[in-house]
């Protein structure tokens, strides 16, 4: 039994990350109606900048790299609002195909980018937390810390972000926009600001993402197709637009990758996360907590 609870916690851990991630995915769906094939590279530009940032300071193995997810949130935040007004902006009311080849597009540029600037071998960050657990002897359990942590403040900012959209005028004025643009806008709420915002905290959420992996996985250009497609799959499961759906999404999937992968085999975690998303989608196609268009 024990086996089987550590395998679940296991799965938890990641499944934080997973929906922090999808979060940032479906507020800029929620919001513009739109998909970002480009969001996990925005990942791997926070584990970029997460690394450049361990080093420019000359931090030793005692330091953990979570105290720059301020400076990087920041960063990608302006990253995001930058990427929106340059290229987003202009075809915004376009059809969705011309949204799919730009962003697209805008992740091999990405990559491709990186390559250049870090090359492709893979970095890592020299901390102590990535090898320290947390032990229950008397449960025979033990928890990583670095995923324990990655997990706790990957839920915050989930919850945070809920609290924001429930709970400010921003906030609501984002959910309108959602609900419907051009009422929104009869309203007079600024409907390009709420676009704007949604795709600069897409971004931030993708970066504070990168910070909370970055001493568990080491970082490379492409690092970003590890997680994209778990990752829509994740918003589709819990059902688009669906903040918490994208939370309860990547939890459930997290857990399940985890179960198939020690108990099967490794290399059918995936399989076992489709076979899960085929299952959820012919029982409610509209995912989890998707109820016609768009429920947050």
């Amino acid at each position: 039994m024990s086996g089987l609870i550590q395998v679940v916690i296991n799965g938890l851990m990641i499944g934080g990350v997973y929906a922090l991630l999808a979060v940032g995915l479906t507020m800029i769906f929620g919001v513009m109606k739109i998909i970002n094939f480009a969001q996990c590279e925005y990942l791997m530009l926070g584990m970029y900048l997460t690394y450049c940032l361990y080093n420019l300071f000359h931090m030793d193995a005692s330091n953990n790299p979570y105290i720059f997810i301020i400076p990087v949130a920041v960063i990608m935040l302006i990253f995001g609002i930058v990427i929106y007004q340059i290229f987003i902006r202009p075809i915004v009311g376009r059809d969705m195909v011309s949204y799919i080849l730009l962003t697209m597009g805008l992740s091999y540029v990405l990559q491709n980018a990186a390559q250049i600037i870090w090359t492709a071998n893979p970095q890592s960050i020299d901390t102590a937390i990535k090898s320290k657990s947390l032990y229950f002897a008397g449960l025979d359990l033990s928890v990583p810390l670095a995923k324990l942590v990655a997990f706790v403040l990957a839920v915050a900012f989930v919850l945070m972000v809920s609290a924001f959209l429930k709970n400010t005028d921003m906030g609501r004025a984002m959910r309108a926009t959602s609900e419907d643009a051009q009422i929104a806008a009869l309203l007079g709420i600024n409907t390009k600001q709420s676009y704007l915002l949604a795709f600069g905290l897409g971004s931030l959420f993708a970066g504070v993402a990168g910070v909370l992996l970055s001493p568990i996985y080491t970082v490379y250009p492409r690092i970003g197709t590890l997680f994209s497609t778990t990752i829509f799959a994740v918003v589709i499961l819990g059902g688009l637009g669906s903040v918490a759906g994208a939370l309860f999404g990547g939890l459930l999937i997290g857990i399940v990758e985890n179960l198939v992968g020690t108990y099967l085999a490794l290399d059918l975690a995936p399989v076992g996360v489709f076979v899960l998303f085929i299952f959820v989608m012919l029982l409610k196609p509209n995912g989890l907590f998707g109820v016609g268009g768009r429920k947050a």
